[in-house]
């Protein structure tokens, strides 16, 4: 299996004065030459993404809408995008019609593409509660999409809990209450820079589902992974806990490529040294360790290859540290960006 190029984005967001932001936007590890290249620098990048039909097409996030490559990742124009500054944090593209193309944004907004992201409209506004003032807008940091269901979509909101569409974007239901009386067990309380201590459980990271499971939806918050069998009404703990020793869920994401696998970061704040990468291979139930690296920085990335499951692409957070492997788990491969950069937010493969 032929290897992928790697991505990285940027952001300089986090503990740097505005005199030494340092240098953001999207890098890219060509297999051809194993160099990283800086391949887009206008702004700060939350997001990266392979189109996963055509790897020609790279989309990234940036702090000023969405940037686009149609020649894997070599040179990035701003698609024909309708808001100024908005800060795009994820992606989704449809799994039956892979010209549609979703984004979510900082504030919470959702736009839609149909032309594989050349051009951008903004969807209504989700109305979801301010439940959480944090010291930033809160984001639209993942979405998934039901196997079966292309209309419904969930979407993982820092810091905002989970919200639910069933018609493509065009309403959205509020799925976070029982996540709020979660947050109500002592075990479950987290307060750094609210006024709640419902606030761990709404730091929603990243959502997943798992196509061998396609009505278990998987969230990854500070407090943990959580699961729910009912469209969002009622959420289980998934007691990572018995598995690692770090628990702040920061990444997860279904192999498109192996049914019932589940990779998760967990590492152990926001800002940490430490952390790791669990897999599942059944759907959730029990987890095993899965790299074989230590990291300097909480782990805010996995990068899993189309069609490829021995590949698999990490990212630590504070000094670019990036990890892979390419047979399945046996080895690593230290692949940092170069030195000074840091603050990476996520990682791609394609």
């Amino acid at each position: 299996m032929a290897q992928a190029n790697v991505y990285a984005s940027v952001a300089g967001t986090v503990g740097r004065s505005d005199k030494d932001p340092g240098k953001v936007g999207v890098f890219r590890r060509p297999v051809e030459t194993g160099e990283w290249e800086h391949v887009l620098s206008d702004f700060s990048s939350n997001v990266v993404h392979v189109h996963p039909t055509d790897p020609n097409i790279v989309l990234a996030g940036t702090h000023d809408g969405v940037y686009r490559s149609i020649d894997r990742g070599k040179t990035f124009q701003r698609a024909n995008f309708p808001d100024k500054n908005m800060e795009i944090w994820s992606f989704l593209v449809d799994a039956g019609n892979p010209k549609l193309i979703y984004a979510g944004g900082s504030p919470i907004a959702v736009y839609r593409s149909e032309d594989s992201g050349e051009t951008w409209r903004r969807l209504p506004d989700p109305n979801m509660p301010t439940r959480c003032v944090m010291p930033f807008a809160c984001r639209v940091m993942r979405m998934a999409q039901h196997p079966g269901k292309p209309g419904t979509i969930f979407a993982a909101l820092e810091v905002g809990g989970v919200m639910r569409t069933t018609d493509g974007g065009e309403t959205w239901k509020d799925c976070s209450p029982d996540l709020i009386r979660l947050a109500q067990l002592p075990h479950l309380k987290s307060k750094i820079v609210s006024n709640t201590s419902d606030e761990g459980m709404l730091d929603g990271h990243a959502i997943a589902i798992d196509p061998a499971d396609p009505d278990a939806v998987i969230v990854a918050v500070r407090m943990g992974l959580f699961r729910t069998d009912d469209d969002g009404n009622s959420w289980q703990d998934m007691e990572v806990g018995r598995f690692s020793p770090t628990t702040y869920g920061r990444d997860v994401k279904a192999s498109p490529s192996e049914r019932g696998t589940v990779y998760s970061a967990l590492s152990v704040a926001a800002a940490s040294k430490d952390g790791a990468v669990y897999r599942s291979k059944d759907k959730g139930q029990t987890w095993q360790r899965f790299d074989k690296v230590q990291v300097h920085g909480t782990i805010m990335s996995v990068a899993l290859h189309q069609t490829d499951p021995k590949q698999v692409y990490i990212g630590a957070r504070y000094d670019g540290e990036v990890f892979g492997t390419q047979d399945g788990g046996e080895s690593w491969q230290s692949m940092n960006l170069p030195h000074g950069v840091k603050d990476i937010y996520s990682l791609a493969c394609g």
